[in-house]
């Protein structure tokens, strides 16, 4: 192996020996703790620690860097506290999670790292993300990000890398390329011989280099970084290495040639380094064995202070606050300067006037900047905005919500809308798995907004007009807003953007352009989390939202004499128990309807927390009315029989009679 050191000293080389002695004497030691049932699993990154600790060492230390399972070495080359790294591996108290996830599945801001989750891909839109918000402040810095080789085939690898092409993000992406996703070689995972052949492709330069080899490591990314801080465009680079070890340690190696394993062994990235600087003279054998022996003696004095950290106190209530980070928003009374406007117009409104009242705050998603959005919510945006904040982007919903995570790491708000709520599928591990999760796995907040237009009744068929809000009410660390008005719409579309946490936004669709009423002109927030008694009444309870609140209002006015009390919900997660009880107690009697298909639908877990906590004030059956259990229908008269409108009528009746 050859080493050339260019312009580094004598010192920078010994720095770099030292860091990446260090995670391999851990490693070693993890696998004797693993052994003894001391950590329950363990990712080995023996035989690549040359790509963790070359990239970490060439970047600022206040760059951005987003690793994988087999990058212990970024973590110890950002001098990270031994004994917090090991009570994260042994789920305690001072790891970076509290115990709630393990070994590198975690950020810290203060060390300017953000680790994995299990499904892989999705980093990759998180460094994009980062780096645009590095890029709108103009803070020449670099972000990087890692990748295996098997990963690479997950869409948000490409969706990622297109983003950052086309948007000119200062982002390094760094493929390991080992040769293994698991088990399975990479002739069965790509047709192509090396992960440079795509950088052409996406309009980016790639380069390849010898992961085994710190020198070259380092010094391509060091290159790739100085590069981007003036000139921000990607990067990718192509590490070619080889994992010595299994996937993780219970799955073995028998699936690995033994002449891959011989033919790498000589290629030991620590071994070669510490042949050349003896060779060179620039270390000594005794230099080595004093150093190793220090190195020894800090892991044992890191694991003496976690093997004495405690492990977590299961208390219901620490867990259930942690699920989301700590809302201050001041809620603002709407002004009496008011004007007409329809439910599309208040939206718009809303958003326009938060864009003003945070500088920090952009608007992604498709065709929203010079065409305005497919319902024109954004039109006229870009004049006041400019493109910089209400940003176009490519059709990639994974990436994006990733984008608008990444963005929040560096304290910056996003609004996403997704061009029609269907198309959510597509982002949708991004927000049950990132977005949600983020802030109870290690503290940090997703702020970020998505806009989800919804719901039937246009004729718009199975694939533009479904009610999914039921997806994402299963999903904690999630708020979900469903509006079914226009003044309602903008002060709580304000106030999800001024929550720190991620809100699925819903707007009915049928709604927009249909429905008028007197908004202030100015600007005011409605509170989350807080119903709305719409009507008053002792006799039956009808509980729901949006576009169901006005069939509701219809469907009350056929009941003669009988008093209804109407409650909107307006938001769903979490949703108003102590309003919903007070009116069950009142009346006795209880409907709950939505546009949702009603299996699986967010009355049933109402209906089931009433029947629970409410039984005896019931004075009848809770009833339950929504949608068919089928796609959406295309036909107009299909459409209708779909829709529960006709079918809450007779609902209301039946229980009015009970």
């Amino acid at each position: 192996m050859q080493f050339d050191r260019k312009k580094l000293s004598d010192n920078q080389l010994i720095n770099l020996y030292k860091h990446i002695l260090l995670p391999r004497l851990i490693e070693e030691k993890m696998l004797i703790l693993l052994r003894q049932n001391k950590i329950s699993k363990w990712f080995s990154g023996i035989g690549q620690e040359a790509i963790s600790v070359g990239s970490t060492a060439a970047l600022e230390t206040d760059e951005y860097i987003l690793p994988m399972h087999r990058n212990l070495g970024v973590f110890t080359t950002r001098n990270i506290p031994l004994n917090r790294l090991f009570s994260q591996f042994q789920g305690k108290m001072q790891g970076f999670t509290k115990g709630r996830d393990r070994s590198f599945h975690f950020g810290t801001n203060d060390y300017n790292i953000v680790g994995m989750i299990s499904h892989l891909g999705p980093q990759l839109g998180v460094a994009d993300g980062i780096a645009l918000a590095n890029k709108l402040v103009k803070d020449q810095k670099a972000t990087l990000v890692f990748s295996g080789d098997g990963g690479s085939s997950e869409g948000d690898f490409h969706e990622a890398l297109n983003v950052a092409a086309v948007w000119d993000l200062p982002v390094i992406f760094m493929i390991e390329n080992n040769g293994y996703g698991l088990s399975t070689p990479s002739d069965e995972q790509f047709k192509f011989k090396n992960f440079v052949d795509k950088g052409p492709g996406y309009g980016m330069e790639a380069i390849k280099v010898d992961g085994n080899n710190i020198l070259d490591v380092y010094h391509a990314v060091a290159n790739a970084a100085e590069k981007m801080r003036k000139n921000p465009k990607p990067i990718l680079i192509e590490a070619i290495t080889f994992r010595m070890r299994g996937h993780e340690e219970a799955s073995g190696t028998k699936y690995v040639p033994q002449e891959l394993f011989d033919n790498w062994a000589k290629k030991d990235p620590v071994e070669n380094y510490e042949k050349y600087l003896l060779n060179e003279k620039i270390i000594s054998d005794s230099d080595i064995e004093a150093w190793k022996a220090d190195i020894k003696k800090q892991i044992n004095e890191g694991l003496k202070l976690a093997n004495e950290d405690l492990y977590p106190e299961i208390s219901t209530e620490q867990q259930l606050h942690d699920i989301y980070a700590k809302s201050k928003v001041e809620i603002i009374e709407a002004s009496k300067n008011k004007t007409t406007k329809r439910y599309v117009d208040a939206i718009s409104d809303g958003l326009k006037q938060s864009l003003e009242k945070y500088p920090e705050l952009v608007v992604m998603g498709q065709d929203v900047a010079d065409y305005g959005g497919v319902f024109k919510i954004t039109e006229g945006f870009i004049d006041q905005f400019g493109k910089d904040r209400i940003r176009n982007t490519p059709l990639c919903e994974s990436a994006i919500v990733g984008i608008g995570l990444g963005m929040s790491i560096k304290k910056q708000k996003s609004v996403i809308e997704m061009q029609f709520a269907d198309f959510v599928t597509c982002g949708f591990n991004q927000i049950v798995n990132n977005l949600a999760k983020s802030h109870y796995r290690w503290g940090q907040n997703a702020d970020v907004v998505v806009r989800m237009p919804t719901g039937a009744g246009v004729a718009a068929g199975p694939f533009h007009s479904q009610s999914n809000e039921a997806w994402f009410f299963h999903t904690p660390g999630l708020k979900i807003v469903f509006p079914s008005n226009p003044s309602e719409a903008k002060g709580l579309l304000n106030a999800a953007i001024a929550d720190p946490n991620p809100v699925m936004f819903f707007e009915h669709k049928g709604l927009y352009r249909s429905l008028s009423e007197e908004v202030s002109d100015d600007y005011y927030i409605t509170e989350i989390g807080k119903a709305r008694v719409i009507n008053e009444g002792t006799d039956i309870t009808i509980i729901t939202y949006g576009m169901a609140v006005h069939w509701a209002k219809e469907a009350m006015n056929d009941l003669g004499d009988i008093s209804v009390e109407l409650v909107d919900l307006r938001t769903l997660l979490p949703w108003d128990k102590e309003t919903v009880k007070e009116s069950v107690n009142k009346t006795g009697k209880v409907l709950i309807c939505n546009e949702d298909c009603l299996t699986g639908s967010i009355s049933g877990e109402i209906a089931a927390w009433i029947s629970e906590n409410c039984f005896e004030a019931l004075d009848a059956p809770v009833m339950r009315e929504g949608s068919l259990d089928t796609p959406v229908p295309f036909n107009a008269d299909l459409e209708k029989n779909f829709l529960p409108k006709e079918r809450i009528k007779e609902k209301l009746k039946k229980l009015a009679e009970y």
